[in-house]
């Protein structure tokens, strides 16, 4: 007999039947309000987070997994109860269905309303996935038949690839489609394209509808141009209420030779519905030259992912071990997410950011400028030639990332210093700290067979490491298996002499080679990457490494369609990892699109993305080109100056390049009190530093096409050039969300929701300050972020609407700030007043004296402006007519007084 039971936590209100006292086994979840039924259990996490998990043999699993280090649950109200055969379930943002008895969770019997009336049914593998009504359905997760199938050798698809095969007679892909509304007629429309080929002449081809057993329509499809070029081809079908069938075929009149990408079934006069993946992430940029699909995140226009964690190793933070999960006795078992947020996309972050655990919070250092280019850079090279050309430049530098040929005897993986190149690494590394440098060493997993450090290795390693070929297959190596202690020992005992020698911090580039993880439930570099976090923190220092994420593998995420489904990947990677984007081609259409990829990573939790600011493979870019990547750079979480012996720095430049790439470095370096302010955001929010449109205005349909445009933070607008100057300019069009926006260098404002075309030279680009926005600035120049204290502020503030921002500050590095040792001020404008609060909280070395400036944009000129009840002489503030813009400068003062701006018209 199946058993219905019911644990309560905190919040919950029961409807129907008390369930007996938890068992033993069920004790240790009880502080997670959790219903039973059968082999079910449902843990409601939050309003729009349950735990959906199956056990076959009744034995449910409370331990941490790799991806879920918490599993925290926010008190949640919620009711449940028995109705027509179904356990329901529901919060004020969802309502979860379960048919009770029926086994493991399918589409079938598994169903989640939202408020909104938006319908979900989580599938838990590509084969149970099904077709909901009024979505966009990929024609890769029909089930196909006669020849037909899946595939992937073309074009600008969405999912993982669309169903060819359709020039067999009797191919076909059938979908069950669910959730009809009602009986009537609808709107079938499909994505295909249709290309000259085979022995077919004719231009316009077609596809027949079949509804449950009866031939329905046919779909008409002309020519598309070629096989990357799609199009929409609609019919009419009738439709009972409920669930039915409905398949694509080329039938005996039918002619067939085309590709579907995806469908949907729809009322009529609907449009076709858009393609539901918001954001992604991909391993790296390596080769690419342009636009590349994204795996999916949490994030979808449908609502509602299912994250499914069913087979991710069960982990002890504590010990840094992972173990396989334990089997069922062969019976079935489910183990995942369900996030119904509508289009609440803020929450489901944050719930990703509960689940799975927060970002760490990066050295302050590392939000200023790096530089990194892969040449053999001596010291002498450092020392006389390149730092002193910095200092000339007034160009900052915060962190010195030092490429692969530092190493011996082989530049790919050796472990020791090339002497020739680093005589004593020492001075050099205490030269460059006493520069106020943070220094970043590249390290592949590896280690040559004529390295004077494998004996040691092998011997810490037990003998266990393994033989391969490295560096592309060619030289012979030893790997590690990051599943055996003593091997992660070994591998870790090769960093110690570095790090006792000054490396702050570690690049782990290509990985992993042949590396491995013998554990089964996580994937090699998401380990790796854990543990060197786990490292830097065992160190006192803030862990992480530079690295590439989601290994060769597609995310564990289902629902969207498209990917089979993996136990890690992205899930746990923002825990640990700034992602290195790895070896990006020089081309316009790349830039564009690594400004899309930036924001499109928060959907899996990652807000630290490193792309190689101006590329990496061409040695010498074209003016602009180069400009407007460090533009780019200026507004990303990461500024890393990188490339493949190539010119990176703005003296490689002409003279309006060399300009315009100084006045942005400088920026990026003064903006970093706001960049640490956005980073500390991200590791209490889940929000990513740099937001695609649509998580601030998921109403407007405008913040889902501007894919390049994102904000930074919630106050800055950032429209990166993504094309080359025409006549010495550059034309973008900028999509403004509502409210008005004031453009950073002009002044000029802007009315949204409107569109507009941004005319720039190559010292400007599109970027606007959000009416009610705020935003911090260092007022003077520093070469880096060690030379603290941060005592002179400017406060640039939108004019036109209400606002605020809390300005975080602590040590820079080290652990003291997780136990509180940080202060914060909060920054507020309203009914035209700007008022700095006292500031909160405290740590060792913080500022003592602090001279504020406020730059008020979009606004007019005063008749007077009062501080703090006093009226500020002329001398004190100023106003720009050109641009509208009020600057108004306090004297030094205690840091944490509080402050009252009052301009008076």
């Amino acid at each position: 007999m199946k058993r219905h039971r019911l644990a309560v936590g905190a919040g919950a209100v029961l409807l129907a039947g008390a369930a007996p006292a938890v068992p033993a086994q069920e004790a240790r979840a009880a502080s997670v309000p959790s219903v039973y039924e059968g082999d079910a259990r449902f843990q409601i996490l939050s309003s729009t987070l349950i735990r959906l998990e199956y056990a076959g043999d009744g034995t449910f699993e409370d331990r941490p997994t790799f991806n879920v280090a918490g599993r925290q649950a926010v008190p949640t109200r919620f009711r449940t109860w028995t109705e027509g055969g179904d356990r329901v379930i529901r919060t004020h943002r969802l309502t979860l269905r379960y048919k009770r008895g029926s086994g493991a969770f399918t589409a079938s019997n598994l169903r989640v309303e939202l408020a909104g009336g938006a319908v979900g049914r989580p599938a838990w593998t590509a084969a149970d996935r099904v077709c909901s009504f009024g979505t966009r359905c990929e024609a890769e997760d029909g089930r196909a038949a006669g020849g037909a199938a899946a595939g992937s050798d073309h074009e600008g698809f969405t999912g993982a690839g669309f169903t060819a095969g359709f020039d067999r007679r009797e191919a076909s892909a059938s979908f069950r489609l669910v959730d009809v509304p009602a009986d009537g007629d609808y709107r079938l429309a499909a994505r295909y394209a249709n290309a000259r080929g085979g022995d077919l002449k004719d231009e316009t081809r077609t596809l027949g509808v079949r509804v449950g057993d009866t031939r329905a329509a046919q779909l008409t499809l002309p020519k598309t141009g070629d096989w990357s070029n799609w199009r929409v081809a609609e019919t009419t079908v009738h439709l009972r209420k409920g669930d039915t069938t409905i398949s694509l075929e080329r039938g005996t009149d039918d002619s067939g030779h085309v590709n579907v990408d995806n469908l949907s079934v729809v009322p009529p006069g609907t449009s076709y519905p858009a393609y539901p993946q918001l954001g992604g992430y991909r391993r790296g940029l390596d080769y690419q030259s342009g636009p590349a699909k994204l795996e999916p995140g949490i994030l979808s226009r449908q609502g509602w992912a299912l994250l499914d964690d069913s087979r991710t190793a069960l982990f002890d933070p504590a010990a840094h071990r992972i173990t396989q999960r334990p089997g069922h006795a062969g019976k079935p078992y489910q183990d995942g997410y369900l996030f119904g947020y509508g289009s609440d996309y803020r929450q489901a972050l944050t719930d990703l950011k509960d689940l799975t655990g927060p970002a760490p919070l990066l050295p302050r250092s590392h939000f200023g400028v790096w530089f990194s280019r892969y040449h053999p850079y001596s010291t002498q090279d450092y020392r006389q030639g390149l730092l002193p050309r910095f200092r000339a430049e007034e160009v900052p530098l915060d962190t010195l990332s030092v490429d692969t040929d530092f190493k011996s005897p082989s530049t790919w993986n050796g472990w020791n210093w090339n002497r020739k190149l680093f005589p004593a690494p020492e001075t050099f590394t205490r030269w460059a700290h006493d520069q106020g440098l943070e220094l970043n060493f590249n390290v592949h997993p590896s280690i040559p067979l004529n390295d004077p450090q494998l004996g040691e290795t092998n011997a810490i390693a037990k003998g266990k490491l393994k033989d391969s070929f490295c560096l592309a297959g060619v030289n012979l190596c030893k790997v590690f298996d990051w599943g055996d202690p003593d091997q992660v020992n070994a591998y870790f005992a090769l960093h110690r002499p570095f790090e006792r020698q000054g490396v702050d911090s570690w690049w782990l580039d290509w990985c992993c080679e042949d590396a491995r993880v013998s554990t089964r439930g996580v994937t090699p570099d998401s380990w790796i990457n854990y543990l060197y976090a786990a490292r830097g923190d065992s160190l006192g220092e803030r862990g992480h490494v530079l690295s590439r994420m989601g290994s060769a593998l597609v995310g564990g995420l289902t629902g969207q369609g498209g990917s089979p489904v993996y136990p890690s990947g992205p899930w746990a990677e923002h825990r640990s990892t700034v992602h290195f984007t790895g070896d990006s081609e020089s081309t316009w259409p790349l830039l564009a699109f690594a400004a899309e990829m930036s924001a499109a990573e928060g959907s899996v939790g990652m807000s630290y993305v490193s792309h190689d600011i101006g590329s990496f493979r061409k040695q010498h870019l074209d003016d602009d080109y180069y400009t407007r990547w460090i533009q780019l750079g200026t507004f990303q979480p990461i500024l890393r100056l990188h490339s493949f012996n190539g010119e990176r720095l703005p003296w490689d430049y002409g003279p309006q390049a060399h300009r315009a790439a100084t006045k942005f470095l400088q920026l990026r370096e003064a903006l970093l009190p706001y960049t640490y302010s956005l980073a500390r955001q991200a590791r209490d929010t889940g929000l990513p530093m740099v937001r695609p449109l649509y998580l601030s205005y998921p109403g407007q349909a405008e913040a889902y096409e501007n894919s390049t445009q994102y904000t930074y933070g919630d106050s800055l607008l950032v429209a990166p050039v993504t094309r080359p100057n025409t006549n010495g300019t550059a034309q973008t069009k900028v999509w403004f969300p509502p409210g008005r926006w004031t453009d950073y260098f002009t002044g000029r404002t802007y009315q949204g929701p409107s569109t507009h075309t941004i005319v720039s030279g190559l010292e400007s680009m599109p970027l606007f300050v959000r009416a009610g926005g705020i935003f911090t600035q260092r007022t003077n120049y520093v070469d880096n972020a060690s030379q603290n204290p941060l005592d002179q502020v400017t406060l640039v503030v939108g004019a036109g609407a209400d606002g605020a921002f809390t300005l975080y500050e602590d040590a820079g590095n080290g652990q003291a700030y997780q136990r509180g040792e940080h202060t914060t001020t909060q920054i507020t404008y309203r009914s035209g007043t700007i008022d700095i609060a006292a500031r909160q909280g405290a740590y060792p070395g913080a500022v003592r004296t602090r001279a504020y400036t406020v730059s008020l944009r979009g606004t007019r000129r005063p008749r007077t402006v009062t501080a703090d009840g006093k009226t500020l002489s002329a001398m004190a503030w100023s106003y720009d007519t050109a641009t509208g813009t009020l600057t108004i400068r306090l004297p030094a003062g205690p840091a944490g007084a509080r402050h009252t701006i009052i301009p008076i018209s």
